[in-house]
């Protein structure tokens, strides 16, 4: 399914829109599908950064705890 957009450029980007359209011969409706798809892609993975930092910073103190924990039976298996 597909959706009707009416959206303003700028008149910059819509010139380098238009330059890169000529040079590649591709439709103007699959250039911006493509690049709206990638910018997508792009904050999805900009998103999934920050949830895993923040989830990352809940655990850490556990995890280290954790280390801790190994690093001292090491330490007595090894003695």
């Amino acid at each position: 399914m597909s959706r009707v957009l009416s959206l303003k450029l700028q008149d910059r980007v819509y010139a380098e829109a238009e330059e890169i359209l000529r040079t590649s011969r591709k439709a103007r409706n699959a250039y911006f599908n493509e690049a709206i798809n990638l910018y997508n892609k792009l904050w999805k993975r900009k998103l999934l950064k920050r949830d895993l930092a923040k989830e990352s910073a809940l655990v850490a103190a556990d995890s280290m705890e954790v280390l801790e924990t190994f690093e001292r039976l090491e330490n007595e298996l090894g003695e």
